[in-house]
């Protein structure tokens, strides 16, 4: 014990090894990062499921319209039928899908686009980020 001190103040502050330290902000840091990638992928996994001959609404901001498909020997045919407006002239698009194969549908004037694709005997609509060149 000091002499002029009280005991509990005689304690020196001690500081923890280096190494120790990095493996606690690396640990932090694996954290943190799992954590967002877990986020992304629930943010990025949500997809609505068709059923052959279901109609799903589409909205590309400006152009908008219906996507369905059908089950045919050479694949699932999916029809989407798009338009500018209420006026503009309505165009088809006809894709035949294989399994894990897929279609993105975009336009140049909106940052969204809407991915088609088929997994097994399921096909599936999601927003996805637009096609660039």
């Amino acid at each position: 014990m000091s002499i002029g001190r009280p005991s509990y103040v005689a304690r020196e502050r001690r500081a923890w090894p280096t190494a120790q330290l990095k493996e606690i902000n690396m640990s932090i840091r694996s954290s943190l990062l799992a954590a967002t990638l877990a986020l992304a992928a629930f943010g990025t996994a949500h997809a609505d499921s068709l059923r052959p001959i279901q109609a799903k609404s589409i909205d590309l901001g400006g152009v908008s319209g219906v996507a369905y498909y059908t089950v045919e020997r050479d694949g699932f045919h999916v029809v989407t039928t798009l338009a500018q407006g209420e006026t503009g002239t309505p165009i088809r698009v006809v894709s035949v899908l294989a399994p894990g194969q897929s279609v993105v549908l975009s336009t140049s004037q909106q940052p969204r686009a809407l991915e088609i694709s088929r997994a097994g005997n399921e096909v599936l609509v999601r927003k996805a980020a637009p096609v660039t060149n």
